[in-house]
This record gives C-alpha cells, structure tokens and sequence, in this order.
C-alpha cells in the first residue's frame, strides 16, 4: 500500500510526483516510510516499486527486496549488509560506497549502477547482469559473480582477492590496477579487457578462459588447470 503526503499533482506520471530529483514526498510502501536515513531493518519489501526513491543512508540490514523495482534508486551509504534482493531491478542505481557484505544479488540487474567504493565482500552475484556498473574501488572480496553478464565494468583499483567469475563474461571490462589475487577465472571472457597493473597472482583460470589478444596469463601468475 502506498499513501502519499497531501497537495500531489495527479496529472503528473507516477514515479515523478513519488521521486521528483532527489526531493523525496514523505511515502509509505507497504507500510514502511520511504526517506533518506530511513530504518528499514528487516523490512518486507519484496516485489515493491521504489523506483528513483531517495534511500540514501538508509539501514536495510536483512531486508528483503526480492524481484524489487529499483531503477535509479539512490541507495548511496545505505547499510544492506545480509540484505536479499534476487532478481531486483538496479539499472542505473546509485549505491556508492553502500555496505552490500553478504547480500544476495543472485539474478539481480545492476546495468549501469553505480558501486563506487561499495562493500560487497562475500556478496553472492550469481547470474546477475552488470554491464557498464561502476565498480572502481569496490571491496568485492570473496564475492560469486559466476555466469554473471559484465561487459564494459569498471573495476578499476577493485579488491577482487578470491572473488569468483567463473564462466562469467568479462569483455571489454576495466581491471586496471585491481587486485585479482586468488580469484577464479575458469571459463571466463576477457576478451578486452584492461588488465593493465591488475594482480593476477594464483589466479584460477582453464584453457576455456579467454584473454586479451597477445596477453600471457602464466607470465602474469596464473594458475592454469
């Protein structure tokens, strides 16, 4: 159920009379009020239509936004630690520097989301589309990113220590300077990718893994199975 605050103009599409800019009406959904710093612990809020929302700061610990509407929802400094949002719509959301520790992610889509500086250590991104996220500087540690669509992402500078892309597909991503020690690469597209000053050291990888052209894997400490 969503009420919204009085003197709303009806004539107005939808999502732009709830999330106008980044100026937020006060709105219930579900009968959890949606606002910058709101405390959503352990809400219920699967399936919900939050799209563009203001959620900035926001403590979402353990929520569960499963197969969620989130595009362009500003989560920046948002707490989703364990939080479970399989198959949720992210395209073009805002969650940088948001903790994301163990959160399930499994299926979700996050094309052209920005995760600057966010925490994902131990995330599980299973099948999930990313193509064109921003990653840079993210902690995605330990996280599963296998069979996962990440074409053209920025990684750049990433903690990627053991993080696992099996058979994920990697063309053209940016590995510029990330930290790719341990990681598991086996099965996984690179074709194009920037691995310019990345940390390949014991990196995991077969003889399906593909490489940037003229790019010598066991040079760089890889582990070929």
């Amino acid at each position: 159920m969503v009420r919204f605050s009085p003197g709303w103009n009806s004539t107005r599409p939808f999502w732009q009379f709830c999330w106008s800019a980044r100026t937020v009406l006060v709105v219930e959904v579900n009968g959890y009020t949606i606002e910058p710093g709101a405390n959503l612990r352990g809400a219920n809020l699967e399936g919900a239509n939050l799209a563009g929302a203001n959620l900035a700061g926001a403590n979402l610990n353990g929520a569960n936004l499963n197969r969620a509407f989130l595009e362009g929802l500003i989560l920046e400094g948002a707490n989703l630690k364990d939080a479970s949002l399989k198959g949720a719509t992210l395209q073009g959301a805002s969650l940088k520097g948001a903790n994301l520790r163990g959160a399930n992610l499994e299926g979700a889509n996050l094309e052209g989301a920005n995760l600057v500086d966010a925490d994902l250590n131990g995330a599980n991104l299973f099948l999930a589309e990313s193509v064109s996220a921003n990653l840079n500087g993210a902690n995605l540690c330990l996280a599963v990113f296998g069979y996962g669509l990440l074409k053209w992402a920025q990684f750049e500078r990433a903690q990627l220590r053991g993080t696992k892309f099996f058979c994920a597909d990697l063309e053209g991503a940016n590995l510029k300077g990330a930290d790719l020690f341990g990681a598991n690469l086996a099965g996984a597209n690179l074709a194009g990718a920037n691995l310019a000053g990345a940390n390949l050291s014991k990196v995991e990888v077969d003889k399906e893994t593909e490489w940037p052209l003229g790019f010598d894997p066991e040079a760089a400490g890889a582990i070929i199975d």
